[in-house]
């Protein structure tokens, strides 16, 4: 008998789930292993096969650590950030970093009443990351440091918060644009599990780097982790992990099969549960065979260029705007959190398995243009009754997205979301991480 034959046929062809009972002789036939998932009972004088034949796909995240350039860019900016609201709440900051082999840049257009070093900033950014030497490369201590920062424009300013007179209520965006939030049952942080390991097993390589596990290894490095899934009626169950990739920057000392036998004990088996690995899952770890040239000296970097990494690793969709670097009068930020709050409450509350929802502004405009919300048909009630619960419950208003989720406060609290990802994480400093219960009549 042909089971691939038989579940290719007919209306079950383009099924993604199916659940075959099939009864057979006790005589031997081949193993359907090739074909299906079994499982076995024995029923007096017969044999019982209960067959699921899912259709899978994989799907493939990435992550960088915090000594890829980009980040360092995106961390620089982030620090100049918490240090201007720091000292004055009301601060309108765009910065932006660029660097190469020993120079770091940062430029852009800041008012605040904020009294600060930039340079200092930098230097001390790049020094906790582990930029303390030509060799790892960049030295925080002597690489050149340059500053570009001029006010913000007052075009700008007169349109979005009146020169600081409007009313948190009657703020204007502080840019055109369109935002997603995203959130999917699959995992504890209702993230893509594919971008939670690739996110999880770069944060622990900077552990073991900092802590002494692995002496060996220096700030740079690349995460990647492609999961098999199962589209469940719209819904992401992941089967199991297919690929890990590993490139870390190393020091000279140390060899290929060191580095692949300490990233598999010291960063891969805490990170990843066991549950989703098996003997075909392929790891890739430092495949390139040689990295010891990296950060600033191996690549230049940019603020702004990791903007799927900073969010659901390709997940959902994307507006376009970086994060890093600006005050919550840029939508680019503020939008994008307060959505991904709308979409993790939608999914926390049991509206749905999986949400997306997008929202849209015009510069200097309060209210939002658009509010879209789309569940993939894992909805308990109609998406327009969701639409309507969310509209309801959240406030889009970037005025007001400030002030409910107090996004006015420096300290380090930006500086935490430059590296290793905006969403997900347990820290109060994350408020959009707040679920807000949703009520709502089950039918």
């Amino acid at each position: 008998m042909n089971l691939a034959r038989i579940a290719a046929r007919g209306p079950f062809a383009s099924t993604l789930s199916l659940y075959i009972l099939l009864t057979l002789p006790s005589c031997k036939s081949p193993s359907p292993r090739q074909f299906i998932r079994p499982s076995l009972s024995r029923l007096p004088g017969r044999r019982s096969l209960s067959v699921l034949i899912m259709e899978t796909f994989l799907f493939t995240s990435e992550s960088v650590n915090e000594g890829h350039p980009d980040k360092l860019c995106d961390q620089i900016s982030d620090a100049v950030l918490d240090a201007c609201l720091a000292q004055d709440p009301e601060s309108k900051v765009a910065c932006e970093t660029c660097t190469k082999t020993n120079m770091v840049m940062v430029f852009g257009e800041i008012t605040t009443k904020a009294n600060i070093d930039y340079e200092k900033i930098v230097r001390d950014t790049c020094r906790e990351i582990g930029f303390v030497s030509e060799d790892v490369g960049l030295d925080a201590d002597n690489c050149k440091v340059l500053v570009n920062i001029e006010q913000q424009s007052p075009d700008i300013a007169q349109g979005v918060h009146g020169h600081l007179t409007k009313k948190p209520e009657e703020i204007g965006a502080g840019d055109q644009g369109h935002m997603f939030g995203y959130a999917t049952d699959e995992t504890p942080e209702l993230m893509p599990l594919s971008h939670v390991l690739a996110t999880k097993l770069g944060a622990k390589l900077t552990e073991v780097r900092k802590n002494g596990t692995c002496p060996w290894l220096r700030p740079d490095g690349k995460t990647q982790v492609t999961v098999e899934y199962h589209n469940d009626n719209g819904a992401m169950v992941p089967i199991r992990v297919h690929t890990i990739l590993i490139s870390t920057q190393h020091d000279e000392t140390v060899t290929n099969d060191e580095i692949a036998a300490d990233l598999k004990e010291h960063v891969i088996k805490p990170v990843v549960p066991e549950k989703y690995l098996d003997e075909k899952t392929i790891f890739h770890l430092n495949p390139s065979g040689r990295f010891v040239i990296g950060g600033p000296h191996g690549d230049a970097g940019l603020t702004g260029r990791k903007i799927i990494i900073d969010t659901y690793g390709g997940w959902g969709a994307h507006g376009g705007g970086a994060f890093s670097g600006k005050d919550p009068t840029k939508v680019d930020r503020s939008g994008a959190y307060i959505v991904r709050q709308a979409a993790k409450s939608i999914v926390a509350s049991g509206l749905a398995r999986r949400a997306i929802v997008q929202v849209s502004y015009a510069i200097g405009v309060p209210e939002p243009l658009s509010v879209f919300v789309d569940t993939y048909g894992t909805g308990k009630i109609p998406d327009r009754e969701i639409l309507k619960i969310v509209k309801e419950n959240f406030d889009f208003r970037p005025g007001m997205i400030s002030i409910n989720l107090d996004l006015k406060r420096g300290g380090n609290r930006f500086l935490k979301t430059a590296a290793y990802g905006h969403f997900g994480r347990e820290d109060p400093d994350f408020t959009w991480e707040v679920v807000k219960p949703l009520k709502w009549e089950k039918a």
